[in-house]
């Protein structure tokens, strides 16, 4: 399995945000001081962050002093939920469907195929994970270690 870039540049984006504008009461950050923080074109910023906006898990204020604050507080807001508004999902109902080869529909779609159990299973164990972690997990880290069960040593 691959992330996509924009999964990981827009959860990074989505870091700095949270760290930065964590409520809305608070000053807002600005596209360019995303994209400076993660050393992004503003414009792939900008894009990256109006799909955490068009996903709830940011809001945006126009103007001089606008920019991007978290819609909810980071630790009601999970990585499966930003990843989910970065891309499309793991495994999709018609994943089969574009995966047919140059038959005009999957082969297998009218039998059991084990193959759409296992993508439905391994999907299902992702989600479990990130579904799981906050992005205030995120923020400190050896929290995140903690959930995920990671060992040092």
């Amino acid at each position: 399995m691959k992330l996509s870039t924009s999964e990981e540049y827009g959860l990074r984006c989505l870091l700095v945000v949270a760290r930065r504008a964590p409520t809305a009461a608070g000053d807002p950050v600005s596209i360019r001081d995303v994209a400076e923080a993660e050393g992004l074109s503003p414009d792939y910023t900008a894009k990256l962050l109006s799909a955490l906006r068009k996903g709830g898990l940011i809001t945006s204020s126009r103007g001089a002093q606008g920019g991007y604050r978290m819609a909810r507080s980071s630790d009601e807001i999970t990585a499966g939920e930003a990843l989910r508004a970065l891309d499309s999902p793991l495994y999709a109902d018609d994943f089969c469907s574009a995966h047919s080869g140059k038959k005009s529909c999957c082969v297998h779609k009218n039998v059991d195929c084990t193959l759409t159990t296992l993508w439905s299973a391994m999907s299902r164990a992702i989600d479990e994970v990130v579904d799981g972690i906050t992005i205030a997990d995120l923020l400190t880290p050896p929290t995140a270690q903690q959930a995920l069960g990671v060992r040092h040593g």
